[in-house]
Order: C-alpha cells, then sequence, then structure tokens
C-alpha cells in the first residue's frame, strides 16, 4: 500500500498534465483564435466552441486545472489557451470562456467562481467581445464581468457583483451591485476608503 500511494501521486499529476495539454490541443484543432465578432447560433463555429469547452469542463478541470485554481500553473495553462495573463496574478476560475479575448494585467486579482463572458446570445446571435482587467485590478469572489468591458487600474469589484457589457470601470475606484453601482474614488494619497468610512 504505501509503494501503491507514491507512485499513485505521479500518476495523477501526469494524467492531469495530459488533460490540460488534450484540452489546448483541442482549443486550436477546434476553433484556433478566438476574435471579437458574431457568429449565428447554428454555425459550426458554435458547436466547435461548445466542444471545446467540454474538453474544459469534463477533462481538464476535474483531471489538472480545478486543482490549480489560484497558482501560476493555473496561469500558464491558460497562456496556452490564448489568454493574455500578466505576471504575479491570482487567477481563482477557469471560466474564461473565449480565452483570447480576455486579458489580465499584472497583479490582477481574480476570485473565486469569477466569470469573465466573452460571449453572449441574443437573438440566436453569438456576440464576442474583449474582456480587460488592467494591473492590480481586482474581481471579488463570484463576480462576472460580460464582454466589452475594461476594468481600469487598481480598480475593485466587490463580490457577487455585475459589470454590465461595454462598461468601462475607472481605474482607483472600487464598484459593487449587481449591476454595478456606486463609485467610492481613490482618497487624495491614491489609497482605497475603507468600508467603514465608505
Amino acid at each position: 500500500p504505501p509503494l501503491a500511494a507514491l507512485a499513485g501521486a505521479p500518476l495523477l499529476l501526469a494524467a492531469g498534465l495530459t488533460a490540460c495539454l488534450l484540452t489546448t490541443l483541442a482549443k486550436w484543432l477546434l476553433v484556433g483564435r478566438f476574435q471579437p465578432g458574431e457568429r449565428p447560433l447554428w454555425s459550426s463555429f458554435v458547436w466547435r466552441n461548445e466542444l471545446f469547452d467540454t474538453f474544459v469542463e469534463v477533462l481538464a478541470v476535474p483531471w489538472g486545472a480545478g486543482a490549480h485554481l489560484g497558482t501560476p500553473a493555473l496561469n500558464w495553462w491558460l497562456r496556452s489557451l490564448g489568454a493574455r495573463v500578466g505576471r504575479g496574478v491570482w487567477c481563482e476560475t477557469y471560466w474564461l470562456p473565449e480565452t483570447d479575448l480576455v486579458s489580465l494585467g499584472d497583479g490582477v486579482s481574480v476570485n473565486r467562481g469569477c466569470v469573465l463572458q466573452t460571449h453572449l446570445f441574443h437573438d440566436r446571435i453569438m456576440r464576442m467581445d474583449t474582456v480587460r482587467v488592467a494591473d492590480g485590478a481586482s474581481l471579488g469572489p463570484h463576480s462576472i464581468a460580460l464582454p466589452g468591458t475594461t476594468i481600469g487600474t487598481g480598480a475593485s469589484i466587490a463580490a457577487s457583483s455585475l459589470v454590465m457589457r461595454g462598461e468601462t470601470v475607472p481605474g482607483g475606484t472600487r464598484w459593487a451591485g449587481n449591476p454595478i453601482a456606486g463609485a467610492t474614488p481613490p482618497r487624495a494619497d491614491g489609497v482605497l476608503p475603507t468600508e467603514e468610512a465608505a
């Protein structure tokens, strides 16, 4: 039994790495590089994209990526899928549907359960756009940023908040709500006020 346990760890690690590599390969073979734009619901692109998403959720996350949320290993994997991930990024989510359309600046914090939603369907048309999170910005747990959003340098989005499609969040401000509202500007010294002072 002790030998089996010792052998099991490297096997599980190899299985996780293989799952992530196969998912990366599937992404590039099935859909290539994502671009902002529109695609009809019943097009082969949408179904190939859904198949890629199945690789992510059924293969990569349970076998590998899910155990590495918030680690440099996840950042490397997201980069292999085409996401632009800066240095020192804390990314505790794998919900970046069209990875090429996501840009995370240096020191960004994307907390557990966040969704960087790069597409929406309207009138049976899939519309894709970028989600940009600038240096030092943070998204609280279970927040959602919809397509076409830009979150400015050092901006903070509170937990369970929704950044609506096409919104630009100014740098150094704090927002909360579904949808977000009530910006709190930084103090003169550039520090955000505490909850008690707000």
